[in-house]
């Protein structure tokens, strides 16, 4: 067996047998991968508070045939703040399971991981509301994954503008001479489209350094909204108990 030792962050984790858990991690360097943490549940283990969802650190495994198997880990990070924040412990929680349903096993996620690790320190910050982070975790990881909306300009003919419609189904912006058969669309206030241009455009570390005012909030919900269901086939179990607390 090889070992390796590789940075990630626990994205899930499950009981297997009556001891054993089954972690998702998402690393540096091999993407999605799943591993067994073999006596993680006995009270004793080393493991136990290592293999759980938020944990940011470096995980020893051993990689055998069929399964890596995880043998030490040094937690660097275990946001226990969320763990007495019922919402934004569950807001973290969709973070997780979004992040998951996108990225793959030996792929490059880097950007991913980086996203996910700012994205859960920007939750234990008071001062940034938590659907502010939201509509920017979503928005900027359609990006990352290369299916987010076109916002700088026309999707139809190309043309800059400060007075754009978005369109979901369109797959972005559209100016006003090319608004025909938009049945889907919202007439963008220039504050919510420079929020998505400068979300879009921004370097992963300045993500979570503005706020907005109510206007722009109810915008991007309904924006991401419309975006999330029209090309996210998938419904998150923790987006469903999440919107019941809040």
């Amino acid at each position: 067996m090889n070992q390796i030792v590789v940075t990630g962050m626990v994205l899930s984790a499950t009981p297997v047998g009556e001891y054993d858990k089954r972690v998702v991690i998402l690393t540096k360097e091999q993407g999605k991968i799943s591993a067994f943490a073999k006596g993680s549940r006995r009270i004793n283990s080393p493991l136990m508070g290592a293999v759980t969802p938020f944990s940011f650190g470096e995980f020893t495994i051993y990689e055998g045939r069929n399964s890596y198997t995880i043998q030490s880990a040094n937690i660097k990070n275990y946001f226990s703040e969320l763990r007495t924040d019922i919402e934004g412990a569950y807001y973290g929680f969709y973070f997780l399971e979004f992040a998951s349903y996108y990225v793959k096993e030996a792929n490059d996620e880097r950007e991913m991981l980086k996203l996910l690790y700012q994205t859960m320190k920007a939750l234990t910050n008071s001062k940034i509301p938590n659907q502010l982070i939201r509509y920017i975790f979503e928005l900027k990881t359609v990006c990352i994954n290369g299916e987010g909306p076109q916002v700088f300009q026309c999707v139809s003919c190309g043309k800059s503008s400060q007075d754009f419609m978005f369109s979901a189904q369109r797959g972005g912006v559209l100016c006003h001479d090319c608004l025909r058969d938009v049945v889907d669309g919202i007439y963008l206030k220039n504050s919510t489209l420079y929020t998505m241009q400068y979300i879009e455009s921004s370097s992963i570390e300045k993500l979570y350094t503005f706020l907005v005012n109510e206007e722009v909030m109810e915008q991007l919900d309904k924006i991401m909204e419309r975006y999330r269901t029209l090309y996210i086939d998938k419904k998150f179990k923790s987006l469903e108990i999440l919107e019941t607390l809040i």
